[in-house]
């Protein structure tokens, strides 16, 4: 696609920030494993039906619970605090079928929510979108870069896959309207033909 920037491949880096991958190579660096092969793709390389969930301007919560015609609840594998910020490692799944329907990881800002808002990230239910959708909460999503990833052994197990998959995700910000940042994310998709 012209104009379109190059790919690139990120692997293994040192604890050193990406600004495509933050906050998830930082829970793989602290957690002592390499990063699995990711590259950067354009959007037109993204196939169907994971272009429709990815390449949008809006949340993934409401994307996929439109998706998956069902809600979907957070189950966490790793949490830490930082002050004003907490980072989480995670996946969302459909109630009731507990169906991994996407991998994730976020760093929220918790002084850009308001207190009842702070109070239910932090009970680690409901995933962020849900929460800002139902506090009515002004926010804007912006995609920062779309990602293809071949799944190690940690995202197999995290996902319920059964060998290495080649998957696709997004890095997004989400950000105030004064335009700064509440959350940065990385989201990753399990193969679609998994979910019908």
């Amino acid at each position: 696609m012209p104009g379109s920037p190059p790919s690139t491949t990120h692997r293994s880096a040192p604890v050193a920030v990406s600004p495509f991958l933050y906050p998830l190579d930082e829970f793989y660096a602290q957690a002592a494993r390499s990063l699995p092969v990711i590259n950067t793709v354009s959007e037109d390389r993204i196939p169907e039906p994971y272009r429709v969930l990815l390449v949008h301007d809006q949340d993934m919560t409401p994307a996929l619970e439109a998706f998956h015609r069902q809600n979907i609840h957070l189950r966490i594998l790793s949490r830490q605090h930082r002050g004003d910020f907490y980072f989480r490692e995670v996946v969302l799944a459909l109630d009731g079928t507990e169906q991994p329907v996407e991998f994730g990881a976020i760093k929220i800002n918790l002084t850009a929510f308001p207190r009842a808002a702070r109070r239910e990230i932090l009970e680690e239910r409901l995933p962020l979108g849900h929460i800002l959708n139902e506090h009515k909460i002004p926010h804007a999503s912006r995609p920062k870069a779309f990602l293809r990833i071949v799944s190690d052994d940690f995202i197999r197990g995290a996902l319920q896959l059964k060998g290495a998959e080649v998957l696709y995700g997004r890095r997004n910000t989400l950000l105030n309207p004064k335009k700064l940042p509440v959350a940065e994310i990385v989201e990753i998709l399990p193969p679609t033909n998994s979910h019908e």
